[in-house]
């Protein structure tokens, strides 16, 4: 075994491979990859192999087609056969609701060239006649399905890869990881020890293990997954001869079962509800080829359902029952990327989906170890998207719920129980009370919205239970006064000599003097955006840094790794040591001048001022600023005070008619303004001139900030994309991202939120679509469930165009 390399990949599955592999691809041809027994020892060898293009999320899609369009290449490369069998598949709806959610689906496809097509019960039994048509309502037909044989795969990517001039050692266990105070890591194994400058843990069934070697506990989870393969079928043979061809790979997500043919039979697995962890503590090293104890019982309700849809399993006879662990993240996407706090150490963990996503992960993580970015958005599979929270209890509760559900329909306003209510703030009792419908953001339970008594949010992809009480949240804040939560934004403190120097290195805005906030985009080298924060000037050694809780330590991450050496700054995430409130609407400053002798009118408090005062007895930070657009406040205040503050703030504005408000009312209300959200407008995909947020951008400060230049290219070349308004003519649905926009009937662009401006009156959409076009009035279209309605472009805000009302 060589004693120094440049990267080392733990384990010797299709995910460890595939990194292996990309690494060489793009040059890093110094690259090992250690395998503790023989390669696909762990979950990847008793995989069914199948693999999909589509996804939920139109950016793990977009890998998800890489991968599959990969395969070719390494087979015909490697001279490894990998047993592809390129079948085409359907996704089959038995009910109305699903079939909706399918309509949704495949809209999100469309501007990314999907292929995909919605076809009829009828059409999909004349294409897979094991089915019965009348237990099902419909289908999507995708014709980049299929599946494979693993162990050949995982050996395409290998032998691709030393092909390349990687090295790889099998029978070889990591035992320790230890890093060197020059960032260089030691890897020891039983077999000796091996330098290097980057460690990747791909170790699958033993990621918890090879995390903990550097004291990580990495949110990933066994579970035992079910699949049973078919004696010979007499329909699957006269199948094959009649048409020469094989059949289709099918997922009946009702029955929670998918389908494929294997050789002259089938396999049926399914994602049960009766699930059970594997090993939910610690993964034997001693495991490997093997497999669990069977378990039909286990499994019984999900396949009367599969027989009952495909009648002819009834007549089968069952030749092997496959039941194995594969890991799991809380929420099924991979962990993917740089851990935050830790110099080269990467991780490739919980791809659960293996032969439809470990090349694009593989592609990802070779980008990110070689040129610092993974080149597109990978956010929903980012291992930053996970704070402290996630413990090992957490991650059994949440893996357990959504594998549980992975073939159940999750509505765009349902929020899921497990592992909840876990962070709370000190007003969360009084919230409930008030009739608070909390979602689960970060950990952290915030508020939605508030029921009337005797009404409870009703899961729907139409407007639902919570739609009249929204408008009503929304219209007092533009009436008179509303008051909402905000402890669940991120905060960060930044202090030090050298802090307002490195700031203006990190961020693209002109820093805002003592006393003062400004909106403030971060770039990364590309000129891409990689957050929006609000920054406030305390006293020129502090600032205060405000921005989207879910993406706090992938912010941190970004963060530390660009902090000076010499100490002169520091930066804190505040967490729940620093919570707020926000008041906002005509009325809010009227409350805010009755809590303290200060003056608070425009002149003495202008928009974007922010002071450290007292609102009654308590020590507060309150800035003039409000996501509403409307006149409003932000205020922060450490969590002992947080009671007394909102109390003191209801009881002031008692007489203005002061309401609470929550997170759906907020949306309600931004729409109004087309303010941009964090993940949907902003993104690594678009720069600040395509997000118009050009004039937030200091090209002429002196200070040389992070993605200048490739701003300043963008700026001289327009950019491809603009962010545009539109008013959509909708019926009983709304916008929830992701849909295509049309222009003159041909699909131009797509959605990234929406939803319903109730003060307004009108169903809104926000999205991108070229520049030529983006002033065009007329001759837009956005498709709600399956169908394309009328849109006209929105140029100005419907609510103050003019920001009279924030600014007064």
């Amino acid at each position: 075994m060589k004693s120094h390399t440049r990267v080392v990949v733990i384990g010797g599955g299709v995910v460890g491979c595939s990194v292996l592999y990309h690494l060489t691809k793009f040059g890093w041809t110094d690259v090992v990859l250690l395998e503790r027994s023989e390669l696909t020892s762990g979950s990847t060898w008793h995989a069914a192999g199948g693999m999909h293009t589509i996804n939920g999320d139109p950016n793990v899609a977009k890998l998800q087609k890489y991968t599959v369009e990969l395969y070719k290449e390494i087979e015909e490369y490697s001279g490894q056969d990998i047993g592809l069998h390129m079948t085409s598949g359907l996704m089959l709806a038995a009910t109305k609701e699903r079939f909706d959610w399918m309509k949704s689906l495949l809209a999100k496809g469309k501007y990314a060239g999907g292929e995909a097509t919605l076809i009829s019960a009828q059409e999909a039994y004349e294409m897979m006649p094991l089915l019965d048509p009348k237990q099902f309502v419909g289908a999507v037909f995708d014709p980049h399905e299929g599946h494979l044989d693993p162990y050949g795969t995982t050996h395409a990517y290998a032998k691709s890869a030393k092909k390349n001039g990687a090295e790889i050692y099998l029978h070889t266990k990591v035992e320790d990881l230890v890093q060197l105070e020059d960032g260089t890591w030691r890897v020891i194994t039983d077999k000796g020890e091996i330098r290097c400058e980057h460690v990747v843990n791909a170790a699958g069934l033993w990621a918890r293990e090879v995390g903990r070697m550097v004291g990580l506990e990495l949110p990933v989870l066994a579970m035992e997954h079910m699949y049973l393969i078919t004696e010979d079928m007499p329909e699957v043979i006269d199948f094959n001869k009649t048409t020469g061809k094989e059949l289709m790979h099918c997922v009946d997500f009702d029955g929670e079962i998918y389908i494929r043919q294997e050789r002259n039979g089938m396999l049926m697995g399914t994602y049960e509800k009766d699930c059970r962890p594997w090993s939910p503590i610690e993964t034997p090293w001693t495991f490997g080829h093997e497999l669990l104890a069977e378990d039909l019982e286990r499994i019984t309700n999900e396949l009367e359902i599969g027989f009952r849809h495909f009648p002819a399993f009834n007549n089968a006879g069952i030749r092997r029952i496959i039941n194995g662990p594969f890991t799991f993240s809380p929420d099924g996407n991979p962990l993917v990327g740089p851990v935050r706090g830790m110099t080269n150490y990467w991780s490739a963990c919980a791809v659960m989906a293996g032969f439809s996503q470990g090349g694009g992960v593989g592609l990802a993580l070779a980008n990110w170890i070689i040129e610092g970015d993974p080149g597109f958005d990978v956010f929903a599979m980012d291992v930053c998207r996970y704070g402290d929270y996630a413990t090992l209890a957490y991650t059994n509760a949440k893996v357990r719920e959504n594998y549980s559900r992975r073939f159940s329909i999750r509505y765009p306003n349902e929020e899921l129980p497990g592992a909840r209510p876990l962070l709370t703030t000190p007003i969360y009792d009084k919230l409930k009370s008030a009739g608070a419908v909390f979602g689960a953001s970060y950990g952290l339970e915030t508020p939605l919205w508030f029921a009337p008594e005797g009404v409870e949010d009703a899961f729907s992809w139409r407007r639902s239970t919570d739609f009249e009480a929204v408008g009503r949240e929304a219209k007092v804040v533009r009436e008179s006064v509303g008051l909402m939560e905000t402890s669940g934004f991120a905060k960060y403190m930044v202090s030090g000599e050298g802090s307002r120097a490195w700031l203006d290195h990190m961020l693209a805005c002109k820093l805002p003097e003592v006393g003062r906030m400004a909106l403030a985009p971060m770039l990364n080298d590309a000129g891409k955006l990689i957050g929006d924060f609000t920054i406030a000037n305390l006293d020129d050694e502090d600032f205060l840094i405000i921005g989207s809780g879910i993406a706090e330590d992938y912010h941190m991450r970004w963060f530390e790794q660009h902090l000076p050496d010499d100490g002169s700054v520091d930066i804190e995430a505040l967490n729940l040591n620093l919570v707020g409130l926000s008041i906002a609407g005509p009325k809010s400053r009227d409350v805010i001048a009755k809590l303290t002798h200060l003056d608070v009118s425009d002149a003495a408090l202008p928009f974007m001022a922010i002071r450290e005062m007292d609102l009654g007895m308590a020590p507060v930070i309150l800035g003039r600023v409000s996501y509403t657009g409307d006149l409003g406040y932000e205020i922060w205040m450490r969590p002992e005070y947080q009671r007394y503050v909102f109390d003191t703030l209801m009881e002031a504005g008692a007489e203005f008619g002061i309401s609470l408000f929550g997170l759906r009312a907020l949306n309600a209300l931004r729409l109004e303004k087309s303010f941009g959200s964090w993940s949907r407008e902003y993104r690594p995909l678009y720069g600040p001139l395509e997000a118009g947020l050009s004039r937030f951008v200091a090209l002429k400060k002196e200070a040389s900030f992070i993605g200048k230049q490739a701003a300043l290219e963008e700026k001289l070349s327009g950019g491809t994309l603009r962010l545009r308004t539109f008013i959509v003519e909708a019926k009983d649905a709304d916008v929830i991202g992701d849909e295509p926009i049309s222009y003159k009937g041909e699909v131009r662009g797509w959605v990234t939120s929406g939803g319903f401006a109730h003060p307004s009156g009108v169903s809104v959409a926000i999205g991108y679509v070229p520049k030529e076009i983006a002033d065009e009035m007329d001759g837009w279209g956005v498709e709600i469930l399956g169908e394309i309605l009328p849109a006209r472009l929105q140029p100005l805000s419907l609510f103050d165009a003019n920001g009279s009302r924030m600014r007064s």
